[in-house]
């Protein structure tokens, strides 16, 4: 199968099926006669299926290049992708507190607003001086 249509049918465009090849993510492939990509319709398929699947889990291309080898060296990356996930979960645990920290602030100053805080402010003194 040629690049455009791997690339319609997995609903990625072409250049990021080209990028991915250039980092190493998926292997060159082969080429016709006249010099076009030809995709195989299965392995090619199935990597950039997992590829998508694991960007939409938060990891990054790095971190999925190296499941990548894993599996390109015949081992199983299941420790490797604990630990990637584990140290995901703690990153996203982290911005879950800052965005609660923020709504906490964002409900303080729209309380404010709301009883009309007035000063002597250029704009609005409830987003000029928020509370610390």
């Amino acid at each position: 199968m040629l690049i455009g249509e791997l690339a319609a049918r997995l609903g990625i465009n072409t250049k990021t099926i080209r990028f991915y090849e250039s980092i190493g993510l998926l292997p060159d492939p082969q080429r016709t006669a006249s010099g076009y990509r030809s995709y195989d319709d299965g392995v090619d398929v199935q990597r950039l299926t997992f590829i998508k699947s694991a960007q939409r889990l938060g990891l990054r291309l790095d971190e999925i290049k190296e499941i990548i080898a894993f599996r390109d060296r015949g081992e199983q990356p299941c420790s490797y992708v604990a630990d990637v996930l584990e140290r995901h979960m703690a990153d996203l645990d982290g911005r879950i507190r800052e965005m609660r920290a923020l709504r906490d602030q964002l409900s303080e100053l729209h309380a404010r607003a709301a009883v009309g805080a007035q000063s002597d402010s250029s704009y609005c003194a409830v987003i000029e001086q928020p509370p610390r």
